[in-house]
């Protein structure tokens, strides 16, 4: 096991290489040890160089509601009325303190993202 820091396109290809052979390593085995090491770096490495950003919040909203099959009613009982929930949808309405709040607790979908500037 010969592990350093992924700094450069070449080191991370040779970090995936070499994950993709030792795959299948048993938990507790010198390969086992080395998997692990090498997925934390090859995690930082793509969190530092290939970033994912936050859901629109409002496209959240939308793909939590079709997941849960809610209609734009459902999502009426969630923040108040249904006039409201058509303006959050369209984007009209900015989702106040209190309709993150409930938003968070009754779909689920984290703070962080219904928080963002949109």
């Amino acid at each position: 096991m010969n592990l350093k820091p992924i700094r450069t396109k070449k080191n991370y290809q040779q970090a995936l290489d070499r994950l993709e052979v030792i795959f299948d390593a048993k938990k507790g085995t010198s390969e086992g040890d080395e998997l692990e090491i090498l997925g934390i770096l090859i995690d930082q490495y793509e969190n530092e160089h290939f970033p994912i950003d936050l859901p629109d919040p409002i496209e959240a909203i939308k793909f939590r509601m079709e997941q849960l099959g809610y209609t734009q009613t459902d999502l009426a009982r969630v923040v108040g009325l249904k006039s409201r929930a058509s303006e959050i949808l369209s984007g009209k309405r900015k989702l106040s303190l209190e309709m993150i709040r409930q938003l968070h607790d009754k779909l689920n979908i984290p703070t962080d993202v219904l928080i963002q500037v949109y």
